[in-house]
């Protein structure tokens, strides 16, 4: 894929004369549509013309402040965004902050950071949940629609609602075939009807419209449910001192199917094409033995390095996971392939159900989710101190904390590391600064709008 828009204005902002720009978008055109040499040359004026009457700076300061991005000076894969990491962490709870308003109180809201949101209407508590697609499964549409979907219904499962409903956002380059599409939707459909969930509506685009080419994909997929009642809502600020943490076998979505993909290990994916985290999640609900529980998540965001901690800061409580109980749990076929690979399995999303239940009910739980067939034990339990993630391994106690980034499990993430390139308090003063210029740029918008239709509330 080609930015053509973003690599003429990378040229511009170095100088680069425009004849050397324009020999370079034409070998760009070139290289991925089959056009000559003058009808390249002609696209490539244009974006050209486009891009420089872009670039022109408003006269007006208000407009000027509209129109130009706030600036950090960290680029996304400096700070590890998407990476499941510390750096991504930070900066999704400085989204959480820009995306939440003190007028308005969900019930769960973005600064939760919990796996969905839920609000309460009417009585009825609405959960909803949105999942970005596995970057590196653009190229395999069928496999990617089905994991972003399974990954949706997840995190409505969890929060203890019945999911009601899909939707998708589907974007494809310029130059992606369009069986691309149906080969996306036909994933989501896939789960669809595994589930009995219905995909309702979706919305299609170019990435970049007429300015990105190439065949590159990028799309989401999201969730509507509903909580029988207040008190059944699943998150996981309830998980309380003195449950036990009861895990499902865990075979990996999308990450795991990236890792056997891009290791020459196709057949390893066929371990993750299944439904039994939401068939067992279907049932827990239905029985009732989901009211048993405190909380219960999937282990996704980084793997349990990530979600742990998460937990411990949101409930305020202390947590300890039993390494060997915790490896005993990820599909031998995956965990041979991580160990093969050198990829930390407590770094990586293994999408295994997490139960966080009183020990009292511990063993009817276990007891009924086994008669599923399905593999669950005790993998830790929740301390009131301290306030911290532990990991007990080999006779051994270590605090369990996300690195910068999460388990490297491609050759390609592997060169990039694990650990910061940068000091991470330096990166993080700098994200903040952009951060609070959105912020005031919201004021701003809301303050032109309220001015525009008369009122100032």
């Amino acid at each position: 894929m080609s930015d053509l828009e973003g690599l003429a204005n990378l040229l511009l902002e170095k100088g680069i004369p425009e004849r050397e720009i324009l020999e370079r978008l034409t070998l760009e055109i070139q290289t991925f549509k089959p056009v000559g040499k003058a009808k390249a040359e002609k696209l490539a004026r244009a974006v050209l013309a486009e891009v420089s009457r872009s670039r022109i700076k408003p006269s007006s300061p208000l407009f000027k402040k509209l129109l130009e991005p706030s600036k950090s000076g960290v680029t996304m894969g400096l700070m590890g965004v998407g990476c499941r990491g510390e750096g991504d962490f930070y900066v999704h709870s400085l989204i959480a902050k820009v995306s939440s308003l003190k007028n308005l109180k969900p019930l769960l809201g973005p600064l939760a950071l919990d796996d969905a949101g839920a609000v309460e209407h009417g009585g009825t508590v609405v959960v909803v949940a949105v999942d970005g697609t596995h970057s590196r499964l653009s190229r395999f549409p069928l496999v990617a629609g089905f994991h972003v979907a399974r990954a949706a219904l997840r995190d409505v499962y969890v929060k203890g609602a019945k999911p009601l409903a899909l939707f998708d956002d589907l974007h494809l380059s310029d130059d992606g075939d369009v069986g691309m599409l149906f080969d996306f939707v036909a994933g989501v459909s896939a789960v669809s009807e595994l589930t009995g969930v219905p995909l309702v509506a979706g919305s299609t685009l170019r990435v970049g419209g007429d300015m990105v080419i190439g065949d590159r994909m990028v799309s989401c997929v999201g969730a509507v449910g509903i909580v029988s009642n207040l008190k059944a809502l699943a998150a996981k600020r309830n998980v309380k001192p003195g449950d036990l943490i009861l895990m499902t076998e865990g075979a990996g979505g999308g990450t795991i199917a990236t890792t056997a993909i891009y290791a020459g290990k196709p057949e390893i994916l066929k371990e993750t094409l299944n439904v039994r985290f939401l068939e067992t999640c279907d049932f827990l609900l239905g029985s009732g033995l989901a009211e048993l529980t405190h909380s219960m998540t999937d282990i996704t965001n980084g793997g349990i390095r990530g979600d742990a901690p998460s937990i411990c800061k949101e409930a305020k409580v202390g947590i300890v996971v039993d390494e060997e109980s915790f490896r005993g749990l990820v599909n031998p076929k995956v965990l041979s392939l991580l160990e093969e690979y050198g990829v930390d399995p407590l770094g990586v999303s293994v999408d295994s159900l997490l139960m966080f239940t009183p020990e009292s009910y511990a063993d009817t739980i276990l007891k009924e989710v086994r008669r599923l067939g399905v593999k669950v034990d005790i993998v830790g339990e929740v301390l009131a101190k301290p306030r911290k993630a532990l990991l007990h391994s080999h006779g051994r106690t270590f605090e369990l904390k996300p690195k910068f980034r999460e388990s490297a499990y491609t050759e390609v993430k592997k060169l990039v590391g694990e650990k910061a390139e940068a000091s991470v308090e330096e990166l993080k003063v700098k994200v903040a600064k952009a951060y609070r210029e959105a912020l005031a740029k919201r004021r701003l918008l809301v303050k032109i709008v309220r001015k525009a239709r008369g009122t100032s509330t």
